[in-house]
């Protein structure tokens, strides 16, 4: 059984998607820690009711960027964590975590990479560029996260049409229905080892 590391910064749809997934065998792992950069994330309270171990860490709790990376780290070996999973955290994976957990971290963003990824592309901002670009479809993509944002190797990537009357809050929606059954069904062929990190 794989145990996974959840790093989330708020509601945590995703993750309570995941968790779910994991409850009813369809995902091979349990959650052991659900970290976040949030001391208000709704995920942190979810996850505590689930009775998953969490784990509060920012620049306020760490000021020094270093320290907080090394805490980072250190709390996610503790789990023996095989698999760390974002599900809407927003900052940037430090150095030291990265090395790590190098080819372990994954990440889901809602659009088709490499188009609307890097800094500056997340949440509405990607609905809006897509939408003032007149794409046809959009979408989310999953992929394993490296030092640049959005920039690692692309695991699977599901798309939506849009519609000419979408709105980038329709679009979110659209994508976000999606979202769930991807991640879910990502995770699990990695564990299956039909995904090679």
């Amino acid at each position: 059984m794989k145990k996974l590391g959840i790093l989330v910064s708020g509601r945590g749809s995703n993750m309570s998607a995941i968790i779910d997934a994991c409850e009813q065998g369809r995902i091979s792992a349990s959650v052991e820690i659900v970290l976040s950069n949030n001391a208000d994330a709704k995920a942190l309270s979810i996850a505590k009711e689930r009775r998953i171990n969490t784990i509060y860490i920012s620049s306020q709790t760490h000021r020094d960027p270093e320290q907080l990376d090394v805490v980072m780290c250190e709390t996610l070996l503790k789990y023996n964590i095989d698999l760390i999973v974002l599900a809407g955290f927003m900052k940037k994976i430090g150095p030291k975590v990265l090395s790590e957990f190098e080819g372990k971290i994954l990440n889901i963003h809602p659009s088709l990479l490499p188009k609307y990824g890097g800094q500056g592309f997340y949440g509405m901002n990607i609905h809006r560029a897509v939408i003032a670009a007149g794409d046809k479809e959009s979408g989310a993509t999953i992929h394993l996260v490296c030092g640049d944002y959005d920039d690692g190797k692309i695991l699977a990537q599901k798309s939506v049409i849009l519609d000419e009357e979408d709105t980038p809050e329709s679009l979110a929606k659209k994508i976000l229905k999606i979202e769930h059954a991807l991640y879910v069904k990502t995770i699990q062929e990695i564990i299956e080892e039909r995904i090679i990190l």
